[in-house]
């Protein structure tokens, strides 16, 4: 039965239940992910009743154009969001790295879970196994639709070259191992592992040959804000050093104003109650780019707090140490738009759009 915008049924024994509906994505990959969620929340609240309703969205019908080519920031949220709007899902389960770092005014993030390994990693054909990056042979072409992951590699390893590469995971791999066209491609690690699909990674990039894109390897439960009862619910799947580690991230990329057409990586973690960020911006071939690192004071304390920080709402934590994670992702962008980053990213979107 329906009653407002809530959907609610009846137990075995007869007792009124709301149903919590949480979208979702088609891909395999966004399945294992959202149930994962699911299975977390059912543990929690044993009673709660959960539907998980998959739909399919732009990023996932168009498949033959590069990502940053299309240059919608919310190519794989938008149709999940609307129907967040509509009210025909009460939350929508995301990669964090797919969530824009400014929301549509009426969402936030009410949960983000504790981070999968946030490393890019070498899948390689099955030809090549045993070898590295570093020991392909010349002019092998290495498959990624990212110019993040393109730029840093083509600087690190200038023996090889690189090529775009669209689909989803099953996709991407099947393009790989059945064709001749790529040396090996380069995906996320937390994807594969949660696929099950470990044994498939050759290599993990440590940040000194391939930052991370921010929010990668972190899971994102996308709520409407004003839903009390549903942020109050997810808010305990929160994980804080995830939290602070992704608000300095977005806070980064939010304030270079960088999005899926710019190349922006970042390294984060959180040491002796230090938060420590690493970021950087790049020209489009590698050649040209910035890099620095600050750090900020973290002293975890447990305060009830309403206010959303680059979309994300965490009201079991202190408001002071979020601020702090927020001022540092913002004040390490002004530090590399001091020496140039607004330039290196200007052309590199120019340089990009013109492809």
């Amino acid at each position: 039965m329906e009653e407002g915008p809530y959907k609610y049924i009846r137990d075995g024994a007869g007792k009124v239940c709301r149903v919590i509906r949480i979208g979702t994505r088609k891909s395999q990959l966004a399945r294992i992910q959202t149930d994962s969620v699911a299975d977390k929340l059912k543990e929690l609240y044993p009673d709660i009743h959960l539907e998980i309703v998959g739909m399919s969205t732009t990023g996932d019908k168009i498949l033959d154009t590069a990502l940053s080519k299309i240059g919608e920031k919310s190519l794989f949220t938008k149709e999940l969001e609307n129907a967040l709007e509509r009210n025909e899902v009460d939350l929508v389960v995301h990669s964090l790295k797919d969530l824009p770092t400014t929301l549509p005014p009426g969402f936030t993030i009410g949960a983000v879970l504790k981070r999968e390994s946030p490393h890019d990693a070498v899948v390689l054909h099955p030809k090549n196994v045993g070898k590295t990056l570093d020991t392909l042979p010349e002019n092998s072409v290495i498959g990624t639709s990212s110019l993040r992951r393109a730029a840093q590699l083509k600087k690190r390893f200038p023996h090889l070259e690189f090529k775009d590469i669209r689909g989803n995971l099953n996709t991407r791999l099947k393009k790989l191992d059945e064709k001749e066209d790529f040396a090996a491609i380069i995906l996320a690690a937390a994807g594969l592992r949660r696929m099950g699909w470990e044994n498939r990674i050759s290599q993990i990039l440590e940040p000194e040959d391939c930052m991370y894109a921010v929010g990668q390897g972190a899971l994102a439960v996308e709520v409407r804000a004003r839903d009390a009862d549903i942020l109050e619910m997810v808010s305990i799947l929160h994980d804080p050093d995830t939290v602070l580690r992704c608000i300095a991230e977005r806070a980064f990329l939010k304030h270079l104003e960088g999005g899926c057409s710019v190349p922006v990586a970042v390294h984060t973690e959180v040491k002796d109650s230090q938060l420590y960020l690493t970021g950087a911006v790049y020209s489009l071939d590698g050649s040209e780019s910035l890099k620095d690192t600050m750090q900020t004071i973290q002293i975890i304390e447990e305060v009830d707090e309403r206010v959303q920080r680059v979309g994300v709402t965490a009201n079991k934590m202190s408001g002071e140490v979020q601020d702090r994670a927020e001022r540092l992702g913002v004040d390490l962008a002004n530090l590399l738009l001091s020496k140039g980053a607004k330039e290196i990213l200007t052309v590199a979107r120019q340089l990009n759009d013109a492809r």
